[in-house]
């Protein structure tokens, strides 16, 4: 049987360097099913990060930021008509101070613009600051009714529109085609509205669709006079010819001079001291009459209208 050597005290040993520098334990792997668990479940959370990013962007919940210049601001037609100057005012001095808090809702269009649905003034105040980009939140609507809805909604909240600018936009949505008339987009885009409200809305189509292109401050008409106005209007058969031909003769430059006229027209035919009365019997013709005097007065008064007068006494 061999004889084991002896180590002497005085004799040298040299250590491997790998085993001089690593204990057993520090160099341990893991376990191959604990390593595929792992990666399984590292694949699996960024998945469902990646998931909820997908989502939450379809579903418009994150803020990009977009080239301003790429925001189509004609997409829709928009609801507000009149912009308060002392309002933008603010909006823009805000903006610049703070920089645009709230983000605009736009949709992306094939062409890769965005077409706006909500957020005309800031786009407006950011314009008037030459900044290069917007923040917005990018929505799907199902349909051109779903962003006309968004659009309706969204100022409904934020902006105090009047009566005209309300019906306005229903008009507007329907002649695009998008509700089947003016009645159905009114209940649709309004449809949490108070019955109330709506139903003055409804009312105020009637007026958009009379004297709209007439009317060069409609946005500031109160309600009260709005309403007066659709009552003639439904009344009378002669009232919208006589309010256009008012409006054209005076063409007021301020909303209270177009005011003023609006609520003369309103007026019933006054007997003036002298006994003349002035009635507009058609666009372009104005009759004054008085005891034994007649007078026709305006545009279509003409040589063959005068010829045509003749011959019609003539033959009475």
């Amino acid at each position: 049987m061999a004889k084991r050597k002896r180590l002497d005290l005085g004799d040298t040993v040299t250590v491997p360097a790998e085993i001089e520098t690593k204990s057993m334990f520090s160099d341990r792997r893991r376990m191959p099913i604990a390593e595929v668990a792992g990666d399984v479940a590292g694949r699996a959370a960024l998945e469902e990060v990646a998931r909820e990013m997908t989502a939450a962007e379809e579903e418009g919940r994150i803020v990009k930021k977009i080239a301003l210049e790429a925001i189509e601001m004609r997409h829709l037609a928009r609801d507000r008509i009149a912009f308060d100057s002392e309002e933008m005012d603010l909006l823009r001095a805000s903006i610049a101070e703070r920089g645009q808090q709230t983000p605009i809702e736009v949709l992306g269009l094939p062409d890769g613009r965005y077409g706006l649905i909500s957020g005309l003034r800031r786009v407006m105040a950011l314009q008037d600051l030459d900044a290069p980009h917007v923040l917005a939140l990018i929505r799907q609507p199902e349909s051109s009714q779903g962003a006309y809805q968004a659009m309706v909604e969204e100022n409904e909240v934020r902006a105090n529109l009047s009566f005209y600018e309300r019906a306005h936009i229903a008009v507007a949505a329907a002649g695009q085609g998008v509700f089947p008339d003016a009645t159905r987009a009114v209940k649709a885009l309004f449809a949490h509205t108070p019955k109330a409200r709506r139903s003055k809305i409804g009312s105020f189509v009637t007026l958009v669709n009379a004297l709209g292109p007439e009317l060069r401050f409609p946005a500031q008409i109160p309600e009260h006079l709005g309403l007066a106005l659709v009552k003639a209007l439904k009344s009378d058969p002669g009232f919208e010819s006589r309010v256009k031909v008012a409006l054209r003769a005076a063409r007021p430059d301020t909303a209270e001079g177009e005011r003023n006229i609006l609520e003369q027209c309103l007026k019933p035919a006054e007997t003036a001291p002298d006994s003349v009365q002035r009635e507009v019997l058609e666009p372009g013709l104005v009759m004054e009459a008085r005891e034994g005097r007649v007078v026709l007065s305006g545009p279509v008064v003409d040589g063959a209208f005068v010829d045509a007068l003749r011959d019609w006494i003539a033959r009475r």
